[in-house]
């Protein structure tokens, strides 16, 4: 099934994110060594501010 035209959003109408994702969240926080995959799970973890530009 298709969306009709009129629905679909262009990338320049989209709103800038305000937050990381989860994987850009965890690459952060491992380079900063706040965040151990081994032993600390995924869920619960903070947000994290996109550095403004």
């Amino acid at each position: 099934m298709s969306l009709d035209r009129s629905l679909k959003v262009s990338a320049q109408m989209a709103g800038k994110r305000s937050v990381m994702k989860r994987s850009e969240r965890i690459a952060k926080m491992v380079a900063d060594k706040k965040y151990d995959p081994a032993k600390d799970k995924a869920l619960g973890l903070p947000k994290t501010l996109l550095p403004k530009a």
